[in-house]
C-alpha cells in the first residue's frame, strides 16, 4: 500500500508522539549524534528524544541534548516543525530547535556517539530521507514545516512549507 498526505486528514490528525531535536551549530559544524537505541537506531541524527510529561518542547531538547551528549546549549530557538505519518500507525510531531553557543564537550553515552560534522558534508545518506529537504532551508535561516508518510524508513510522501 502506498500511503501519500492526500489520504490522511491532517486537521483532525494528533500525534502518537511528541519528539524534538536540537542542532547545535559551533564553527561551521552541527553537533550530530549516531543513535545507539530506539526510532531510527544506526542513523545519524541531531539529538533529540521523546517530550515527558510536564515538559516543554524547548525543555526537553535541551533535557535530551545533555542527558545524550552532555552539551548544555545557549540561546536555543524553535525552527521547525515535522509531523511524520508511519504506515504501522505511529504518528510522530517533532519541534526542531538550532543552537548557535553552547557549553560543554560532547561526550559518548548509552544512547549515542556525537559527532561534529562540516555544514558542507552532512551525511544524508545516514540520515531519515526527510532531513535533506528540510536541513538546507534551517541552515538558511528558514522556518519550515513538513508533513511526510513513511513505511518505515522509507519515505513515500511529503510537503514543505517554507515561511
Amino acid at each position: 500500500m502506498r500511503a501519500s498526505l492526500a489520504e490522511i486528514d491532517w486537521t483532525s490528525w494528533t500525534p502518537t508522539m511528541r519528539g524534538t531535536l536540537l542542532f547545535v551549530l559551533h564553527q561551521g559544524q552541527a553537533l550530530l549524534i549516531r543513535k545507539k537505541r530506539g526510532l531510527g537506531a544506526g542513523k545519524i541524527n541531531a539529538p533529540g528524544g521523546k517530550i515527558d510529561p510536564g515538559e516543554t518542547a524547548l525543555q526537553s531538547a535541551e533535557r535530551e541534548l545533555l542527558e545524550e551528549v552532555g552539551v548544555v546549549a545557549l540561546g536555543t530557538e524553535e525552527v521547525g516543525e515535522l509531523s511524520f505519518q508511519f504506515l504501522d500507525g505511529l504518528r510522530l510531531h517533532v519541534v526542531v530547535f538550532l543552537a548557535r553557543e553552547h557549553r560543554g564537550l560532547p561526550v559518548e553515552t548509552e544512547e549515542a556517539i556525537p559527532m561534529w560534522v562540516g555544514l558542507d558534508a552532512l551525511p544524508y545518506d545516514e540520515m531519515w530521507a526527510d532531513d535533506r529537504i528540510w536541513i538546507p532551508r534551517m541552515l538558511a535561516g528558514e522556518r519550515f514545516r513538513l508533513r511526510a508518510v513513511f513505511d518505515g524508513d522509507v519515505m513515500l510522501d511529503h510537503e514543505i512549507e517554507v515561511g
